[in-house]
């Protein structure tokens, strides 16, 4: 009998191993999947860690040298936020083609292309951590530009960029 279970435990303890590896070893992937989908439950994003659920009973780290920020240009109404809310978080142009330019205090070019808002109006980057950046956003003739940082406890949601 311990012959025939011991197969069993083994298997077990491997398939309860790559699950856990699955839920938290790419937490960029995780990211990405709530960010895309409306419907998900409850997930936010400060700048260390993945907040899930309604009670924030899941909790992910975020890379070290990677911060995630979202930004929801607009041109006639946003919200104020600090904490990007990906199942929650709505900016006014959703699905909208923008000209995107981000660089560092050093002129280093992170993003520099055409991208298309998410269906809930925001534009979404990993970029390197502990920076200062400038990021100019063109939208059918209306521009905005500015800076913002990411250092651990700067605002992962950026809603004040106004396309004019």
């Amino acid at each position: 009998m311990k012959r025939l279970l011991l197969p069993f435990i083994f298997l077990s303890i491997i398939l309860a191993g790559c699950g856990s590896e699955d839920a938290t070893g790419d937490v960029k992937a995780l990211v990405d999947e709530y960010s895309a989908n409306k419907e998900a439950e409850a997930a936010s994003i400060t700048g260390s860690e993945l907040i899930i659920g309604e009670d924030q009973e899941e909790r992910h780290e975020l890379p070290e040298d990677e911060f995630f920020v979202s930004i929801a240009p607009f041109i006639n109404y946003t919200h104020p936020c600090e904490f990007h809310s990906l199942t929650g978080c709505e900016g006014e142009l959703a699905s909208k083609e923008m000209d995107v330019r981000i660089t560092d205090g050093a002129g280093n070019v992170h993003v520099d292309k055409t991208m298309t808002t998410l269906e809930n109006g925001f534009l979404d980057f990993w970029l390197p951590r502990d920076r200062e950046y400038n990021i100019t956003i063109t939208h059918d003739g209306l521009s905005t530009e500015g800076t913002f940082s990411t250092f651990e406890d700067d605002s992962t949601c950026l809603t004040d960029f106004h396309l004019e």
